[in-house]
Order: structure tokens, then sequence, then C-alpha cells
């Protein structure tokens, strides 16, 4: 049996850290954990409470990931977008999984900045 071929334009990186979002940053803002996140969008978990996002809405969103330096020292880049919620899944009573495109990719790509793919031994130009 043949597998499925991965159609994605380019890997994501699976990553647990916080992300923030609002529909702007002038009202309330809520807190999630990212799972993963690409130049084109971002997943993350949320509580599934009266106020989660909706299929359709647009959200500000604050998170951040990890830059590998060429000397493998390692550093934090925080990043801003809004974008439009694709996808609501419900994991639990509490928990949901938000997937969120970008209305603006990002001008690098997470898994290379991360330097995953050189841990993996794969030969990316930086």
């Amino acid at each position: 049996m043949e597998e499925p071929q991965n159609k994605r334009a380019e890997e994501r990186l699976h990553y647990q850290w916080p992300v923030l979002f609002a529909k702007d940053f002038t009202e309330a803002v809520s807190e999630g954990v990212m799972t993963d996140v690409s130049s084109g969008g971002i997943a993350f978990l949320c509580k599934a409470d009266e106020n989660y996002p909706q299929v359709g809405q647009e959200l500000a969103l604050r998170f951040s990931i990890p830059h590998s330096d060429k000397d493998l020292s390692y550093n934090i880049t925080s990043l801003s977008r809004t974008g439009r919620v694709l996808r609501v899944d419900i994991k639990s009573n509490s928990m949901c999984q938000v997937s969120v495109q970008f209305n603006k990719p990002l001008t690098l790509k997470p898994c290379q900045e991360a330097g995953i793919s050189f841990m993996y031994g794969k030969n990316v130009e930086q």
C-alpha cells in the first residue's frame, strides 16, 4: 500500500510555546499553547469556553519561535500576525485546537529558523 504524499509546501515547526490571541489587542487577550507553525499559519490549543475562536473569525496573534544562529546558539524571535480561523477541533470538554491562516505569510520559515533541518542532517540553504 502506498503512503499518502505530503502536499505541504514546507515543514511545520511542532513547538509548544504560549500564543496570545484576540479580535484585536485593544480588547481582552486570551492565551493558548502553539502546537505547530509554518510561514502560512499556526495551530494552537486553547480553552473551549464560551469565547473560543470561531471558523471565519479574524484574530490578532502574538507568538515566538526559536531561532538558531550559525554559531549554534539559540534565541527567540517574537512575531505578530493577523489571520483567519480555518478550523476549530474540539479536543475535550475543556480544550479545542484552532488552525489559523495568516493574512500575510511570515517572511521566514519557522522550521528552518529553528535549525530543525540542521539537527536532522538535512542540507538547507540559509
